[in-house]
């Protein structure tokens, strides 16, 4: 089958209501509507909890026969998204950005959605450090979205600058948004996730690594390998070289991507377009 997913657990009823209060909060939150507000913060604030509440209930596998955690793509870009909003949500407080949220609350919907449709497979834990493993993996991917997220708002800003549009009301939503910081802030805030998410990255694979009996060379740490070593080289290039702009940028693209398919893209070639378990 093209679509498969994991069996439907006792909990299927209760996770597709929340899923659906989830969604429904996301989008009242983030669309830009008069009517809504009034209840746009207390809405964002219940849809990330519920959000929350659903990751726990399905990547901890409750309801199955197994014990184990529920491992597949749906679930890791569920987390990644929840913990990006996370991020948005604090920064947020300190510079307004409301064309990012809406674009983050569409995101958040369509993430609560893909969880619900392509749960995974619960997966028994085969070693004490795994949980810490997986942890640092998707921090590591939420970090590099919101390093990507920030260099989107950079180019966008750095074009219009370019073209001297400014502050034009056609501008882009996401260029918009970058007007709320200067622009050597926005590109510090940028870099600063891009470090952080290295480290962690790094942490990652050296647990990972570390497990000698289940390490294996596979696709997976060949595309981490890859993401970790163009990293190492924006990094490089940025403090010895004094990489800026577009340059930089294109690097950290670059990098997300294989980072993506390191575990996320190819769950979803097995999981989704050949319809079986990862090997």
């Amino acid at each position: 089958m093209i679509l498969s997913s994991a069996p439907v657990p006792i909990t299927a009823e209760g996770s597709l209501v929340l899923a659906g209060l989830a969604v429904l909060l996301y989008l009242a939150a983030a669309l830009p509507l008069p009517a809504l507000e009034r209840i746009s913060p207390a809405a964002w604030i219940v849809a990330w909890l519920l959000h929350l509440l659903l990751l726990v209930i399905d990547i901890g596998g409750f309801g199955q026969s197994m014990h184990g955690a529920r491992l597949g793509f749906g679930p890791v870009l569920s987390m990644t998204v929840w913990l990006l909003i996370a991020v948005h949500t604090i920064e947020s407080r300190l510079v307004p950005l409301p064309s990012v949220r809406l674009a983050l609350g569409a995101a958040g919907a369509l993430a609560v959605l893909t969880a619900l449709v392509f749960p995974g497979a619960v997966r028994p834990i085969e070693h004490p450090l795994a949980p810490l493993h997986f942890a640092l993996g998707v921090a590591s991917y939420a970090l590099f979205a919101a390093a990507v997220l920030h260099a989107v708002m950079l180019d966008a800003a750095e074009r219009r600058l370019r073209s001297g549009a400014g502050a034009a009301p056609g501008a882009g939503g996401l260029g918009r948004a970058a007007l709320g910081l200067p622009l050597l802030q926005l590109e510090r805030i940028t870099f600063r996730f891009v470090d952080a998410g290295f480290l962690v990255l790094t942490a990652t694979m050296v647990l990972g690594a570390g497990d000698v009996e289940h390490w294996r060379w596979d696709h997976k740490w060949v595309f981490s390998a890859l993401a970790w070593c163009v990293f190492a080289a924006l990094l490089a290039g940025r403090h010895l070289r004094g990489w800026r702009g577009r340059k930089a940028t294109r690097w950290l693209y670059i990098g997300a991507v294989l980072l993506l398919l390191a575990y996320a893209g190819s769950r979803f070639v097995f999981e989704v377009l050949l319809g079986r378990p990862p090997t």
